[in-house]
This record gives structure tokens, sequence and C-alpha cells, in this order.
């Protein structure tokens, strides 16, 4: 789930640079960019994969 949150935030980052759209400095490419970064780094980690079960599969 997080990947996809990733992959569109990266989508949203290249469309604000490609279309060159201003915006105000909280959203501008970059920052939309690092946070894309932040959650796909999130779901490599394993945040947000789904609930575990409890105690151990023999």
């Amino acid at each position: 789930m997080l990947a996809i949150v990733s992959a569109v935030l990266f989508f949203i980052a290249f469309l604000i640079n490609a279309a060159d759209i201003s915006t105000n400095d909280t959203f501008r490419s970059t920052n939309v960019m690092l946070l894309g970064l932040a959650v796909l780094a999130l779901h490599l980690a394993g945040i947000g994969s789904g609930w575990s079960r409890g105690g151990r599969r023999r």
C-alpha cells in the first residue's frame, strides 16, 4: 500500500516539475519527491505491510 502512495507522490512531483506549476514552498516538486522517498523507505522497511500473526508457526 505504501508503494502505491509513493508512486502517486512521485507522479505528482513529476507533474509539478514538468508543467512548471508555481506552488508555495511547501508543495514544491522537490518536497513532494522527498515525501515519496520517505514513504518508499517505510515500505522497504516493512512498515504498513499488513497485520502479522501472533506467535510462531511450526
